[in-house]
């Protein structure tokens, strides 16, 4: 198999990447794609940090027992906000004292910076039933007093399990997605898709699939780009953001063997011909 059969061979890639729009768009070229790279998110900060000084004002009452950090972003930004009402030692300190959950090793970067180790890793591919499984082999979770770094929106499944199992939890809101400020651009990636003019679409952000439906809705063409889909191979980056394309019963080609951008798009590249080649002649 030469090296030309293991890449997109020209393919149009469509990808929603925002913070690493360009890495993305360097991985597609490295790979032989055209890409296509259209920003879905905005990423900006609440502009209400009541949630967040509430947490810290308990966290140096020594009112938590544990706290679950989902993001790298969100661990570094908590941080930030609470600097602005307590010396980051204090934070450090009260942080020290309670157990560390990270979901994966961005996150336990974030808390690294701090000088401080996370007491438990969820494993690949990181997903909230992975953390639930970790913390239920680590120690019964009834009446612990729990805070959950929120990423996006809220995790109900997480949430509602931690509570399920005794666990007083409160989530702590980070940051959010929002739509990009000017979404014309947007719309014509998904009207490229729609008109038959992309090959590959990579998902690497579950709040990517519901910006898709929320700037597709108004003009009732879900149905539509679910018809697209039929044609062109849908690459996903984990089983997070394929929960969200099944939730609107999207199709996935092919999830990487580890969660990454970069693993995504070399393992799409090396099977994206095959997959277009079995759904095109349907």
């Amino acid at each position: 198999m030469t090296a030309d059969s293991l890449n997109f061979r020209g393919l149009r890639v469509a990808a929603f990447e925002s913070r690493m729009a360009e890495e993305m768009t360097r991985l597609i070229q490295r790979y032989g794609g055209d890409p296509l790279v259209t920003p879905a998110l905005r990423e900006i900060p609440l502009e209400d940090h009541h949630s967040v000084f509430d947490f810290g004002r308990r966290l140096l009452k020594g009112e938590f027992d544990m706290i679950i950090l989902l993001t790298g972003v969100g661990v570094r930004y908590l941080v930030e906000v609470l600097e602005t009402r307590h010396a980051r030692n204090s934070i450090k300190e009260a942080l020290g004292r309670i157990a560390l959950v990270v979901r994966g090793p961005k996150p336990a970067a974030a808390l690294k910076e701090l000088g401080l180790t996370a007491n438990i890793s969820v494993p690949e591919p990181n997903t909230w039933r992975e953390l639930l499984q970790v913390l239920d082999q680590h120690r019964n979770l009834k009446a612990l007093r729990i805070a959950v770094q929120e990423y996006g929106s809220s995790n109900l499944d997480l949430l509602e399990a931690l509570r399920g199992r005794g666990a007083e939890v409160t989530p702590v809101s980070i940051y959010r997605w929002s739509l990009p400020e000017d979404i014309r651009p947007l719309k014509a990636a998904l009207g490229r898709i729609m008109a038959g003019e992309v090959d590959v679409l990579l998902i690497t952000n579950a709040a990517q699939v519901d910006h898709i439906i929320q700037v597709l809705s108004p003009t009732n063409e879900i149905a539509r780009f679910r018809d697209a889909l039929k044609r062109v191979v849908v690459g996903s980056i984990g089983p997070t953001a394929s929960e969200y394309l099944r939730r609107h019963n999207l199709p996935i080609d092919l999830e990487p063997s580890h969660p990454k951008m970069g693993t995504l798009a070399k393992e799409v590249s090396e099977q994206a011909a095959a997959i277009l080649r079995k759904k095109r002649s349907r």
